[in-house]
């Protein structure tokens, strides 16, 4: 009972892992059919989340985090070419699929803590080890998806409060201390 209670962050991910990995694995028994299964799932699972906890500015933010990491993943992969390591075409910098997986990932980690953020992303590290593993990647692509996805996260998305209380210590010049508490509703 207190192992479940220990968990209770991490339940809504580990149900989508267990819930939607043997259903890819029956189906595909590829590890890049399940890499590109948890990419989309990373992203549905983080909004699953958020919606649970009623955190309505949280999906808007989960929203312009994804919409930014994809965009620019799509967009340097238009400028940069470099040839992908299978030789198929010069789309291999930066991985889109990475950046969506890694997207959820960081979105959980910055908003609400790493209790959500580890197993996410260890779920979209398997993802860019799955494309690199296709032979579609580098791992610096992959890395760089990683990056561009912590980056926008850091500067889309605050914080996730319950309760929005803000406290403040101020010292006076005369010694003297001022303690300030507010609630935002």
């Amino acid at each position: 009972m207190i192992i479940l209670k220990s968990l209770r962050p991490y339940r809504a991910v580990l149900v989508a892992a267990c819930l939607l990995l043997p259903v890819q694995a029956a189906q595909a028994g590829t590890t890049t059919t399940i890499g590109t299964g948890v990419a989309i799932a990373l992203p549905l699972t983080a909004a699953g989340i958020a919606i649970y906890k009623r955190d309505w500015n949280g999906v808007v933010d989960l929203g312009l985090t994804a919409v930014a990491t994809v965009g620019t993943a799509f967009a340097l992969k238009q400028i940069i070419k470099e040839r992908r390591p299978d030789g198929s075409d010069f789309k291999s910098f930066p991985s889109d699929t990475s950046a969506l997986a890694a997207s959820g990932s960081s979105f959980l980690w910055a908003r609400y803590g790493w209790e959500y953020g580890v197993p996410a992303f260890a779920a979209s590290q398997f993802v860019s080890w799955s494309r690199v593993d296709a032979k579609k990647h580098h791992w610096h692509d992959t890395a760089a998806s990683s990056l561009i996805a912590f980056g926008y996260s850091m500067l889309i998305t605050p914080r996730f409060s319950k309760y929005k209380i803000y406290t403040e210590l101020e010292t006076m010049p005369d010694g003297g201390s001022v303690v300030r508490f507010a609630y935002n509703f």
